[in-house]
């Protein structure tokens, strides 16, 4: 195929993905997806909180918050939505790797849509009235990887790679680097400020729990113990078991509560869409 021709065809399918990303129906259940990521951190600083206080428990993951929401009234008509909502926004992360001009857009839009796919299926599977568990998945995955020819270097790569999501977080709250991903002037009044000041606590405190996720999946590999690579659950419970933890989950649950309620207000304010 000559060069003419491959460039047309992908001029042709750049048209047709931005069409698609910019199309009303998919922009409105994109934005259903921000509002669902926001419940899912809301319910999951809930359930921290409960954890923080022993006044209850449950998975504080995503797999955790689900459940929840399957044992309501409606939850699964409610879980259906969510389904619907996390796939679009996942599909519309994906069509950024055709319309993004810059790599790291790629990139990032690659993996913020493997994961919002990867949520909408765990949804899916509960409205079906299935059930899943994030810790259990994380220990079964990693339990695979190290009995793999250098399966301790790929944890600890990987690892890295949460720690590394962890630093950026907490440097996109610290500078309020997320402000950019607002419309212009959402940052302002009484309202805007709000949203600022959700944001800014809320990335940084899912950073740290990243942060000490990553740890605990490098020290799961270094002791070749998977179980001690629990998911976010995991992660939360160390914060807990520190001196003073319950104060520091107490702090970290309403980080993700901030974050959820941040999540929610992008859904109206996002410049991404």
């Amino acid at each position: 195929m000559s060069n003419g021709k491959v460039n047309e065809v992908k001029n042709k399918t750049d048209r047709h993905a931005n069409k698609l990303a910019q199309h009303p129906v998919m922009v409105a259940l994109a934005k259903v997806g921000f509002v669902v990521s926001g419940l899912l951190h809301i319910m999951i600083g809930w359930i921290a909180f409960k954890v923080a206080t022993g006044s209850g428990g449950g998975e504080a993951s995503n797999s955790g918050a689900m459940a929840q929401i399957a044992q309501n009234p409606g939850g699964q008509i409610l879980l259906w939505v969510m389904t619907i909502g996390l796939a679009a926004l996942g599909l519309w992360r994906l069509l950024t790797i055709v319309v993004a001009n810059e790599t790291k857009d790629k990139l990032k839009g690659a993996a913020l849509g493997v994961v919002f796919l990867g949520l909408a299926f765990s949804a899916s599977k509960f409205a079906m009235g299935g059930s899943s568990s994030d810790s259990q998945k994380t220990s079964s995955v990693t339990s695979s990887v190290l009995e793999m020819p250098g399966g301790k270097i790929i944890i600890a790569l990987a690892g890295l790679v949460v720690i590394g999501v962890g630093i950026y977080g907490i440097y996109k709250g610290a500078t309020r680097k997320f402000k950019e991903d607002l419309e212009a002037g959402a940052s302002g009044g009484n309202v805007g400020s709000a949203i600022v000041i959700a944001g800014t606590v809320g990335y940084i405190a899912r950073g740290i729990a990243f942060l000490v996720l990553g740890g605990l999946i490098i020290w799961a590999g270094f002791t070749s113990d998977p179980g001690k690579a629990g998911g976010m659950d995991s992660a939360l419970r160390t914060i807990g078991s520190q001196p003073f933890g319950a104060i520091l989950l107490i702090l970290t649950a309403l980080g993700f509560v901030l974050y959820g309620i941040y999540s929610i207000a992008r859904a109206k304010y996002t410049n991404e869409v």
